[in-house]
């Protein structure tokens, strides 16, 4: 478990260190990854709701990738500059990694009438067919749940 006082604290140091007082650090409200990189802004963030479920080493790495994003700058994406410049800097993560935690506090659930079901933070739009379903060729809707409510409705 990783505080937010000390992650602030750590992320300064590790942006002084590799990006100087160009750029900043914040920390936002995503819920569904863990870090950003904003060129424009020059400030990288980090979200303040999966942090806390970091660890020290994965919210170093988090900030470690994202400062390689800075760096190699936004055309680079993930490719081999990105990776280059990442090992660099003693990222040793992969292009994304799974939070479990995200997808449990996800808000909404949706489920088609085979079973399949897919979660989201936000609300998604009505209408959203299973992305499941389409690789087989089939157009089921989702019905959505707000999991903060009550349980899903039965397909009929």
């Amino acid at each position: 478990m990783t505080s937010l006082a000390w992650a602030r604290r750590r992320a300064d140091r590790l942006l002084a260190q590799h990006l100087g007082a160009d750029w900043s650090f914040d920390f936002d409200h995503a819920r569904a990854r863990v870090g950003c990189c904003d060129f424009q802004a020059r400030r990288i963030t980090v979200s303040r709701h999966l942090t806390p479920d970091l660890s020290q080493e994965q919210f170093e790495q988090a900030v470690l990738h994202e400062i390689a994003h800075a760096l190699a700058g936004a055309a680079a994406h993930h490719g081999p500059l990105w990776r280059q410049t990442a090992d660099r800097l003693g990222y040793h993560g992969r292009r994304t990694f799974d939070l479990p935690q995200s997808r449990q506090r996800a808000r909404w659930l949706g489920t088609c009438r085979l079973g399949h079901e897919l979660l989201r933070h936000r609300r998604p739009p009505a209408g959203a067919c299973c992305g499941e379903c389409a690789r087989s060729g089939l157009r089921h809707r989702l019905v959505w749940q707000d999991r903060r409510l009550e349980p899903p409705p039965a397909h009929t």
